[in-house]
């Protein structure tokens, strides 16, 4: 039957709805620096009122993990978003070309004022794949760090004025003082402003000298309260599943510190 349709030409969509189109496979990007990709998305506060929501937009520089815009709304639209974009513009210092911005496909993202506001600056769009949830995992990994934290409110917020100050304080924690394990444990601001360079050769310098006193001794002291290790994890995909790997710091080339880059790869979600 259908060698019969497709000679005669009649082997095509014939349903109302509309066709499947073929989406090719985005190319993955990386930032090796400061400002060069951002990733933002929306998230959901709870208002005093069942069913009704305040609105975090969050924007991120995916290289040092910094949060460089933010603002709680009471409403989800792309001027919003639009006024944040020449915000951070403004504040970052950012060229025309300089940086690309990365979201999912909702509403405020795909919105015609912000993609005219995006055109004006010279900031590239780029967006997730259709159907593919995991394509922003640093913004949903974020927002899973904002939400879990210990003093994160376990009752609505009472006014958009309360959200504000709240997420006020968690920018500044996350941004000065928490050391993010995805970057060798310094802080978002530090990487931001190449200070973390500094910090690691001297991190480095410890961490030799403490090896070598106990190679000299002869043995390892545990339980002192001094950490002659740090360790980090990494996490590998395998057939079976995520297997979760634990490699010491000092088996960390000092170079592999100093030259780490990010990558945001958006075309093999399987990474995430």
């Amino acid at each position: 039957m259908y060698r019969v349709l497709r000679q005669a030409g009649q082997l095509t969509h014939r349903g109302a709805d509309k066709p499947r189109q073929q989406r090719s496979r985005p190319t993955p990007l990386s930032a090796t620096a400061p400002n060069q990709i951002y990733s933002w998305d929306i998230t959901y506060l709870p208002a005093p009122i069942k069913g009704q929501f305040y609105y975090l937009y969050l924007f991120m520089d995916i290289f040092s993990r910094k949060i460089v815009g933010w603002q709680v709304f009471e409403t989800e639209d792309s001027e919003r978003a639009a006024e944040l974009v020449r915000d951070i513009y403004r504040r970052e210092q950012v060229r025309p070309g300089q940086v690309v911005l990365h979201s999912d496909n909702g509403s405020p993202m795909r919105g015609a004022l912000l993609q005219n506001t995006l055109h004006q600056l010279g900031v590239r769009p780029s967006f997730s794949r259709p159907s593919v949830s995991n394509d922003n995992p640093f913004s949903e990994s974020l927002f899973r760090t904002l939400k879990y934290r210990p003093l994160y409110p376990r009752k609505p917020f009472a006014s958009l004025h309360q959200a504000r100050c709240w997420v006020g304080g968690f920018v500044h924690w996350y941004n000065t003082e928490h050391r993010h394990s995805a970057i060798c444990y310094v802080t978002p601001d530090e990487r931001h402003h190449h200070l973390d360079q500094a910090l690691l050769v001297q991190r480095h310098a410890v961490y030799e000298a403490a090896r070598a006193k106990t190679r000299n001794a002869g043995r390892e002291r545990r339980g002192t309260g001094v950490v002659l290790r740090w360790f980090i994890s990494t996490l590998r995909t395998t057939k079976t599943g995520p297997v979760q790997t634990v490699k010491t710091y000092s088996s960390w080339r000092l170079e592999d510190m100093l030259n780490a880059t990010t990558r945001l790869t958006i075309a093999d979600s399987d990474r995430w």
